[in-house]
């Protein structure tokens, strides 16, 4: 019951939108819009919460190693976009991190600890690079920075939660699941989502 109490309240930081008396806060690039933006992208969102699955069904230390190494990578990336550094093929490298997070959980893939941390630490410097160039004209990019690293903390905390439901009966194959359905989606994001 406290783990399902838990789990609902992050997903409700995760979902809700405030409303603000000064909406210029999320024009002008401060923390709220650096917090927000990982929320607006499937591709973001699903790779992040991916981490958080991947990390929990490798168990320690992953689970806590590649939520660390994301963030830390992203933050690197996110500098390197700010100061214009050439990255070549950030988009697909983005939906290629969807489609091989998803199949790292479908498979349920043991990767040896040095692996699992090089791949997350990876596609966390392609997703902190598109941050970076995505970084309003007006931002702070301090704060803006912050922003996006808590609300990417918080999409790895719930990947957490739910990478947790293998100790349930039949959590296993449910997670096995959830691999496939990110993975899936990864290759439509890939193919440039026809259809939408």
């Amino acid at each position: 019951m406290k783990f399902t109490r838990l789990f609902c309240a992050l997903l409700l930081v995760l979902v809700t939108t405030s409303t603000q008396a000064h909406t210029d806060q999320v024009t002008t690039g401060g923390f709220l819009a650096g917090y927000l933006h990982p929320l607006t992208g499937l591709d973001h969102m699903l790779a992040m919460v991916a981490v958080g699955i991947w990390g929990a069904a490798l168990g320690r230390p992953l689970i806590w190693a590649l939520p660390v190494a994301f963030p830390l990578l992203m933050v690197v990336g996110g500098v390197l976009g700010i100061l214009g550094v050439p990255l070549p093929y950030v988009e697909p490298g983005i939906a290629l991190s969807v489609v091989v997070l998803g199949l790292a959980i479908l498979s349920a893939w043991q990767a040896p600890v040095g692996i699992a941390v090089a791949i997350v630490a990876a596609f966390g410097l392609l997703h902190g690079f598109a941050h970076g160039t995505e970084l309003p004209g007006s931002a702070a990019p301090a704060a803006y920075s912050a922003g996006f690293v808590v609300s990417t903390g918080l999409l790895h905390l719930a990947g957490i939660a739910i990478g947790t439901l293998r100790s349930l009966p039949h959590g296993s194959s449910m997670l096995r699941a959830s691999g496939g359905l990110i993975a899936t989606t990864g290759v439509w994001i890939l193919l440039g989502m026809p259809g939408a």
